[in-house]
């Protein structure tokens, strides 16, 4: 499966969908990390915030479908009443970092999020509801899936590590994150 998901990956971003750099809100500083989309929605992220957009912010094409399988991933894992409408593909390459943040760019908090990590190990981070509270370090390798639903949702997660080379998932190595989120109330 990580195979065929990562091959779903390499075609979305060969095509109208290429991996492009986001900017942070306000500062315009790039993030470290690449990002792409799958649905009909894709979250961006640039000098004047985040949001979700029906199109690729460089190609202004539409985003590539999400891949019947992670529909199927949503189903078995989520008791979420309606489908997915966005997963953002993020590659982290040598060096990249997701800082500390929450999720709440989507109309309807209670619906969970499935995060799907690729290739190369990573440590994620997830603290409480408030900022700057403890964190718990969990080491997530290839295949390994997070779902945060409920109270888990709306606290603080991130990245700030990644064993680059590790894997051999991925050629040109680094960790691709696969984020499946419902934006709209159903």
């Amino acid at each position: 499966m990580q195979q065929d998901l990562l091959e779903a990956v390499t075609e979305a971003v060969r095509g109208d969908a290429p991996f492009y750099q986001p900017l942070m809100p306000r500062t315009g500083r790039k993030m470290s990390v690449v990002m792409s989309n799958f649905g009909p929605l894709g979250w961006v992220a640039d000098v004047d915030g985040y949001k979700y957009t029906t199109t690729h912010p460089v190609t202004s094409k539409p985003w590539p479908s999400m891949p019947q399988i992670l529909y199927e991933l949503w189903d078995r894992l989520t008791d979420y009443p309606a489908p997915p409408e966005a997963c953002l593909i993020n590659w982290y390459r040598e060096g990249a970092k997701m800082g500390l943040h929450v999720d709440s760019d989507e109309q309807d908090l209670r619906a969970p999020i499935v995060s799907i990590s690729l290739g190369d190990p990573a440590r994620y981070r997830l603290g409480g509801p408030k900022r700057g509270g403890k964190t718990h370090a969990l080491k997530l390798s290839s295949g390994d899936v997070i779902v945060l639903k409920d109270e888990a949702r709306r606290c603080y997660h991130g990245v700030d590590k990644l064993w680059y080379g590790q894997s051999t998932l991925i050629p040109k190595g680094g960790r691709i994150n696969l984020t499946m989120r419902r934006v709209n109330r159903p």
